[in-house]
């Protein structure tokens, strides 16, 4: 088929589609901005020439645009060069991937490079990102890829291996030996995807966790942390998940302020293992810690070259201590408490996890947006508006253990593209969601009245300016709906919500099928509630995709098939979609149902075939003469000054009306004659109406 137009809402439910048949898995990645590696490869290869990216070019717009941007003294000098012209003989792994490959440079990523430094623990993890057989040998052509995840999908960013170089030295990350390229190449993908280098300054380690694997982070505050912290440290260590730790500050004078016993305050730290030894006779639990910096090392106990080490049998002192300035270093579990504020931890999904993994997350995805006016309610604070917020239906089934009734499960609300827009002075919302018990009706979207009177099972600990805000809970088995929204009311944005478990979460996905005559309409209806997704494929004619959940928001795209091209269309816009629920929201609700759906696909296949009947040149648009029959044809009789009217309102610059200007035109017009004759009650054909009624 070939794609004539699509909705934003329209092309994100078709993404769906695509994912179902595997788009946006890690072995069939999307293509950022459309550019396939392996293709312009081939062409760089072909023409003997090296990789120019001329979407991300060397320009100070690719820098940033504050502190990184083009008046700034951070940039003034930069230049950019390829690793063969930085030294003699550039690698792009040298002797593996490694912790010590990931220097901080002039970029405040630090949050970043502790999420790579925990990376490169896992090879299987890495690989995934760092795609295999990247080299500057043979096939060198100066072009690189890598994949990241992005909202619910895995993501190739491709990229031309130009660094921004100062002084002679890489500007921005870089690797301990000198000669080794590829945390350089990883971090130009990155800011590539969004939007700059500038925009990856300040954040939070989970960010990069969760970009790198499409795992979900918890949080822990240490100053509460749970009496078995140390335990779930160790099964998160062993079963690969990544650990990052940080150090709150007190104000913007503590930024990267460095303790008396060196560590750095404001500062994103990777935690890169666990260990146990036996000190003076007594069981002593040990972490170890990783500066992405590279240097400034704890001086504690259990540092690089502290007495403690002494205590211990030469082996195990042989197998843990290193003495090199490399920015890893041990220290104890306790003075971990102590010293540090906040630990994240980033639970893989199945599909990161090993094969021989035992215990893997079970997770449901679903796509929301806020729209002010529409379903940007803000939080509960605000409850005239609150209801009008994007709802959820999740159903618990499994309880954790037999017997019992109370299923485990982790809820992650996460702000999408927030990086990208810090160049219009935005940054991320404050989110959060709430959680409501609700055995009722299914197709049901919960009203101002019922959060009254009901309170929440459950809720985000915070509403926080983070990417992502996530919480674990414990609930009886039963039916659930989420309610996803930023503090405060007319917020925008869009958003992913995720619900993890060790076990199913039944998302109450129904496979449809409705034939019309020749035609079969088949997708899946999510959670059984006219409030939620519905994704429809129409294997014949053309495609409509619906999206029932938004008050007064209804998305139509067309694919025409081959027999179809002849018709000439732009596409559904906002205003007919309003237009034609309008028309076919029998019930008030502002949005459409199942059966009003198929109504409406009804009408607008007797369009199609009015259209066809009077389209009698095969132009497929109407002419002016062609309009007026078909206008009849369809029972609308109208004056000649109306007709007029129509035709200055709805033909192009050709002075020809197109197929979804018919049908918005024809969905009008229904909609006056229908409202006409509701207020003509003796159907005497003239009516009166009042201010309001106008």
């Amino acid at each position: 088929m070939e794609q004539v137009y699509a909705s934003g809402m329209a092309a994100k439910l078709r993404s769906q589609w695509d994912r179902d048949e595997g788009l946006g898995q890690n072995h069939n990645a999307v293509k950022f901005q459309g550019q396939d590696f392996e293709s312009l490869r081939a062409q760089c290869l072909q023409s003997s020439s090296l990789f120019e990216d001329s979407l991300f070019p060397c320009a100070a717009s690719s820098l940033g645009f504050n502190e990184l941007g083009p008046r700034s003294s951070k940039t003034q000098g930069v230049r950019w060069k390829r690793p063969p012209e930085i030294c003699t003989r550039p690698q792009f792994i040298m002797d593996g991937a490694t912790r010590t490959d990931i220097c901080q440079g002039a970029l405040g990523d630090c949050w970043l490079l502790a999420a790579i430094a925990s990376l490169t623990l896992n090879d299987n993890l890495l690989h995934r990102v760092v795609p295999h057989g990247q080299d500057f040998g043979g096939q060198y052509a100066g072009i690189f890829h890598f994949q990241f995840w992005q909202y619910g999908e895995w993501v190739e960013v491709v990229i031309d291996d130009r660094l921004p170089v100062k002084d002679g030295k890489l500007l921005f990350v870089h690797s301990a030996e000198g000669g080794e390229f590829w945390s350089a190449l990883l971090e130009k993908a990155y800011a590539k995807l969004n939007g700059c280098y500038e925009a990856l300054s300040g954040g939070s380690t989970s960010e990069g966790f969760e970009d790198f694997t499409g795992g979900v982070t918890e949080m822990f505050e240490l100053r509460k942390a749970p009496s078995d912290l140390y335990s779930i440290i160790s099964r998160a260590v062993e079963r690969g998940s990544l650990l990052g730790c940080s150090i709150d500050i007190t104000g913007s004078h503590d930024m990267e302020a460095v303790t008396f016993k060196k560590l750095v305050k404001g500062h994103a730290y990777s935690l890169t293992g666990v260990d146990e030894v036996v000190y003076r006779g007594n069981k002593t639990k040990l972490v170890r810690i990783r500066n992405p910096w590279g240097e400034i090392e704890w001086t504690g106990a259990w540092s690089d070259n502290s007495r403690e080490w002494e205590g211990v049998d030469r082996s195990v002192r042989g197998r843990l201590q290193n003495c090199s300035e490399d920015g890893e270093f041990w220290m104890s579990f306790s003075d971990f408490l102590l010293e540090f504020t906040r630990l994240e931890i980033c639970n893989l999904t199945a599909d990161a996890l090993e094969a021989t993994q035992q215990k893997k997350w079970s997770s449901a995805v679903y796509q929301g947006e806020w729209r002010s006016g529409s379903t940007a309610g803000g939080c509960r604070n605000f409850p005239a508006t609150f209801w009008i917020n994007p709802q959820f239906k999740v159903a618990l089934q499994h309880p954790d253990t037999a017997g019992q009734s109370d299923c485990s499960f982790l809820v992650a609300l996460m702000q999408k593209d927030r990086r990208k827009k810090r160049k219009e002075g935005k940054d991320m919302e404050t989110i959060g969601f709430a959680i409501y018990e609700y055995m009722g009706k299914s197709g049901v979207h919960l009203k101002r009245d019922f959060f009254l009177t009901h309170g929440s099972s459950a809720r985000s600990e915070l509403f926080i300016n983070l990417r992502e805000v996530s919480s674990r809970f414990q609930l009886p088995a039963g039916e659930y709906i989420i309610v996803p929204s930023t503090f405060e009311p007319k917020k925008e944005g869009d958003f992913v919500l995720r619900v993890f478990s060790e076990k199913p979460v039944d998302r109450k996905y129904d496979r449809l099928i409705w034939r019309f005559g020749n035609m079969e309409i088949f997708g899946y209806y999510r959670c059984s509630s006219k409030t939620q997704n519905v994704f429809f494929h129409f294997s014949r004619s053309f495609s409509i995709f619906p999206y029932l959940s938004l008050p007064l928001s209804f998305s139509l795209s067309l694919s025409l098939s081959d027999t179809d091209k002849d018709l000439k269309t732009d596409g559904f816009g906002p205003d007919s979609c309003r237009t034609m629920i309008n028309l076919m929201d029998t019930d008030g609700s502002g949005k459409l149902g199942l059966t009003e759906f198929h109504v409406l696909w009804e009408k607008i296949k007797r369009y199609l075939t009015i259209f066809r009947q009077f389209d009698l040149d095969k132009s497929g648009t109407m002419s002016s003469y062609e309009m007026r029959m078909a206008l009849e044809a369809a029972g609308f009789k109208l004056t000649n000054h109306l007709f007029q009217l129509i035709i200055l309102r709805y033909t192009e610059a050709d002075l020809a009306v197109d197929f979804d200007n018919f049908v918005t035109c024809l969905v009008r017009l229904e909609t006056m004659f229908k409202t006409f004759k509701t207020l003509d009650t003796d159907a005497d054909g003239v009516i009166q109406l009042n201010f309001f009624q106008v």
